[in-house]
């Protein structure tokens, strides 16, 4: 007997995907780089360096072009998804779309995550500077009651700001971009003119006090992924860009560019401003709780104190603005691939916002902020759900382009056919750096998506060979668990540097290749599941059925999407 065809249907629980009905096109190239770039100046450039610098040294100042290089490939992937299939919380559509919904449901639970401890990862940076003016918020490297009460606090007052439309969020974040930019080139500025000590690479070790691997640690654990995430925002928002196809490569790219430079800058001034006598124990024993905030006292710059702990507030409340425009964006798209309720995936009707989704991100951030009080515990899990995000792209940019031919290439970007095998590459690689310690707790949140969707769908006819077709993601998972377990980077050691990162690069290119032929066979089976529909539709059609219109709305003005054709069809 041969096996079940498998169900094409959406699953049960996820209205029928379509285009982003509701969503308003309001947003042009400034916006764009506003949001991208706004999204990458938040807490990580109040502790990026500071971290980087305990963790590596003045090696760390090589980590940022590192990262920088790494995430232009990493966005150029997501430029060609998001100029050719433009759709709200499309990074965790595009996996689905390209490899089936158990890839859609494992990508989908990650990136939540990610958005939602990202949001709580802010919060806790605001109230960390604010221990200087609200004290017992902040102690023993750890938000307290009250803190964390605080950090909520906030959280919802950013959730309101989001609350009334896209164009309303896009005004307000590119003037607090405007500001928050202003700061770190003062800071610049007023640390380079009042003097620095070039003794410090001596004092504090020289150059690689703690070796070079150690370079490409901190590229995960002190924050620097975390700290240039945000670019992502933009493609999130991509569904909503006025001319997605010509404003956002030049915004992605832009951004980028422009905090590399910026962080650059913020390295060195860090590395050159300590004072010499704070170094004896090494840059692992500096012991700062507000860096650039202490510096600048310590330098008999009081205004620019003054300045910086404001800025504390304003970055990272910028950047949470973002977080939570882009997250709600996410979320609703993570419904619509059936690992939440039908219900998240709703656009309020006057506003244009997925007020459900935006509303359920700010109930697990508040969760996360319990076990997670302080800023550092949260940047390397955000860091690594998101490189995981990024590696589904990489793999459904490469089935896209294999299944699509000619027929849909009205525009590819050039060198995508390596482009994206070595993004999936180089995202395994900052994965694997991550270390033992991070990864041991990021991998298996991010592998409980499959469970969730298999407890949901587990009556759902064909699940056994939906589960096959993801396959490769959960390899995926196991084989960097494996690594990072035998590896140099907190692990065993029985694999020693550098082969554990070439055995990563390695695992990495098979899986890509395993992942984009997982992708064809499941473009080509939705192919035949299309084309029946399609014969059924025409019949019925022919019979003098006519389109019926949705039926109606929900609740408070708020009303599911109309059905229409699947992108996946269109794909």
């Amino acid at each position: 007997m041969s096996a079940p065809p498998l169900d094409h249907r959406p699953p049960a629980g996820v209205p029928r995907q379509t285009g982003e009905t509701g969503l308003r096109k309001e947003l042009g190239f400034w916006s764009l780089t506003g949001v991208a770039f706004g999204g990458m100046i938040g807490s990580g450039w109040l502790f990026g360096a500071y971290y980087a610098a305990q963790g590596a040294g003045p090696a760390a100042l090589f980590s940022w072009p590192l990262a920088g290089g790494a995430l232009i490939l990493v966005g150029m992937v997501l430029v060609q998804l998001g100029a050719t299939r433009p759709q709200a919380g499309g990074m965790v559509r595009w996996p689905m779309q390209a490899g089936g919904p158990v890839v859609g449901a494992v990508i989908s639970w990650g990136v939540l995550l990610a958005v939602t401890s990202a949001l709580a990862a802010e919060s806790s940076a605001i109230v960390q500077y604010a221990e200087r003016y609200i004290p017992g918020v902040y102690d023993h490297g750890a938000l307290t009651a009250k803190g964390t009460l605080v950090a909520v606090v906030l959280l919802g007052a950013l959730v309101l700001l989001n609350w009334f439309g896209v164009a309303l969020f896009a005004k307000v974040n590119l003037l607090l971009t405007v500001v928050k930019t202003a700061v770190p080139l003062l800071t610049i500025t007023a640390l380079l003119l009042s003097g620095f000590h070039t003794g410090n690479i001596e004092a504090g070790g020289g150059w690689a006090p703690y070796g070079w691997p150690a370079m490409l640690s901190v590229v995960a654990t002190a924050g620097i992924i975390y700290s240039m995430n945000g670019f992502g925002a933009a493609v999130e928002l991509s569904g909503e860009a006025r001319d997605p196809r010509r404003d956002l490569p030049r915004a992605v790219i832009m951004s980028i560019t422009l905090v590399v430079v910026l962080y650059m800058l913020l390295q060195l001034v860090f590395l050159l401003a300590v004072p010499e006598g704070r170094l004896g124990d090494g840059w692992q024993g500096v012991n700062l709780s507000s860096p650039y905030g202490q510096l600048a006292l310590a330098l008999d710059l009081g205004w620019l104190a003054t300045v910086i702990y404001a800025d504390a507030v304003i970055s990272p409340a910028g950047a949470v603005s973002v977080f939570v425009a882009s997250g709600a964006r996410e979320t609703y798209a993570t419904a619509r691939n059936g690992v939440l309720p039908r219900s998240v995936a709703v656009i309020h009707g006057p506003s244009g916002v997925p007020r459900r989704a935006m509303l359920g991100n700010f109930v697990i951030s508040v969760l996360f902020l319990v076990p997670f009080r302080g800023w550092q515990d949260l940047i390397t899990v955000v860091g690594v759900l998101s490189l995981l995000g990024y590696s589904a792209c990489a793999v459904a940019a490469g089935t896209f382009r294999a299944s699509d031919g000619v027929v849909h290439a009205t525009w590819t970007l050039p060198g995508l056919r390596w482009i994206a095998p070595a993004s999936f590459v180089v995202s395994t690689g900052l994965i694997h750096w991550a270390g033992w310690d991070h990864l041991r707790i990021a991998l298996p949140m991010a592998a409980s998506g499959v469970l969730i969707f298999a407890v949901r769908h587990r009556l759902r006819p064909g699940l056994g060979r939906e589960l096959a077709l993801g396959a490769w993601l959960l390899g995926y998972l196991a084989a960097l668990y494996l690594v990072s377990w035998a590896g140099s980077f907190g692990g065993s050691g029985w694999l020693a540097a550098p082969w554990d990162s070439v055995a990563a690069a390695a695992m990495g290119l098979a899986v890509y290749y395993w992942g984009v032929r997982s992708g064809g066979a499941y473009q080509a089976s939705q192919a035949g599941s299309v084309k029946r529909s399609h014969e059924a539709e025409t019949d019925a059609a022919g019979g003098g059925a006519e389109g019926t219109s949705p039926k109606g709305t929900s609740p408070g003005g708020e009303s599911p999407e109309a059905p229409g054709t699947s992108p996946e069809a269109a794909g």
